[in-house]
């Protein structure tokens, strides 16, 4: 059978692709930026979306839609970008974002809506925040005992070098996450057999981008498989890489045929931005081969009318399908064991 689902935080439907594919039936879905709006649309079509700040919204506009029905899972990934490691360049401490606090929201919601199960996805540095650690003790005292553990999303069948917080929790009895899988997904095997850009009748596989001449230089002297900016003449190297130990050592970085990706970030349709560049031919990524190393199928839509760093967004900041549909499909045995008894 089908079970109730909500999503939070859902952006352009990552979390909510991976709970369909576990037997979930997102119900409801809450997400504020107008473009994470029309990309869940386009492939969820059967979810509500309320597209308000979930500061604004009360547990009644979520139940309104539910008809009395029980909420089996309630989900989110609540942006907390002043814990991510980019953000804090690899510091200790957090940058003062506002939305650090929207994990407050996610245990609001807990509290007023009374679910069977919740999981909560973020970075690893939100798990010494102390407000989060304070939601786990309110999250332990309404009975869900939540298990919180970092893991890879590599270990879970996504060919991605990524590093999460993930929490889980039920009030029908103990539950842990999913354990990880024992196969690796690569590169190669994710995007190696597609077409070239200029070949495809994919618009988000068309979408390339457009370098200077000298970028364009750089990029063709990189060696194949897994080169860096390391190993280029140094007329290639940036002012701001000239001194040791400054800047990010992956920018302009190629991508390993037989090895994981590297994390799919809001730039990755930029090589200034991360290890971006494809394997062997001279271009960044594009926004289909980026959708499927973050584990997305590859008929998933995006709108192909607005800027690539709006797509890069959209893409980065998803939670991977296939480690969502890992988690919630350990999730959807735990319920249905335990209502079944």
């Amino acid at each position: 059978m089908k079970y109730n689902a909500i999503d939070l935080f859902s952006g352009c439907g990552g979390l909510s692709e991976g709970m369909h594919q576990a037997g979930f039936q997102t119900r409801v879905a809450v997400e504020l930026v107008p473009v994470a709006v029309r990309a869940y649309l386009m492939n969820h079509p059967e979810t509500k979306v309320i597209d308000k700040d979930i500061r604004k919204i009360e547990a009644s506009d979520i139940l309104a839609e539910l008809n009395g029905e029980p909420i089996h899972l309630l989900a989110g990934c609540p942006p907390c970008q002043g814990f991510s490691s980019i953000r804090r360049l690899n510091r200790a401490e957090s940058v003062d974002d506002d939305r650090n606090n929207l994990v407050l929201e996610f245990l609001r919601m807990v509290k007023e809506l009374k679910p069977l199960t919740i999981m909560m996805e973020n970075v690893p540095g939100l798990k010494d925040y102390t407000v989060f650690q304070e939601v786990v003790k309110e999250l332990k005292i309404l009975g869900y005992n939540p298990k919180v553990h970092i893991v890879n999303v590599k270990d879970y069948g996504v060919p991605q070098n990524r590093k999460r917080i993930i929490m889980v929790g039920s009030i029908l009895g103990e539950i842990d996450i999913a354990p990880p899988l024992n196969e690796k997904v690569t590169v190669r095997s994710t995007i190696g057999e597609l077409e070239r850009p200029e070949e495809s009748g994919d618009a988000l596989h068309k979408i390339v981008g457009n370098h200077t001449q000298k970028i364009l230089e750089q990029i063709k002297l990189t060696p194949h498989n897994g080169g860096s900016r390391k190993d280029l003449p140094q007329k290639f190297t940036l002012k701001c890489h000239q001194k040791k130990n400054i800047g990010f050592n992956d920018v302009y970085g190629r991508l390993k045929w037989d090895d994981y990706s590297t994390t799919i970030t809001g730039g990755c349709l930029n090589p200034s931005k991360g290890r971006f560049l494809h394997p062997e031919q001279d271009r960044v990524i594009t926004p289909r081969e980026a959708l499927m190393l973050q584990s997305f199928p590859p008929d998933y839509k995006l709108p192909t009318d607005i800027a690539k760093s709006e797509l890069a967004l959209l893409i980065g900041n998803a939670l991977p399908p296939r480690f969502s549909y890992i988690q919630s499909a350990n999730i959807y045995n735990h319920i249905q064991k335990q209502l079944d008894v």
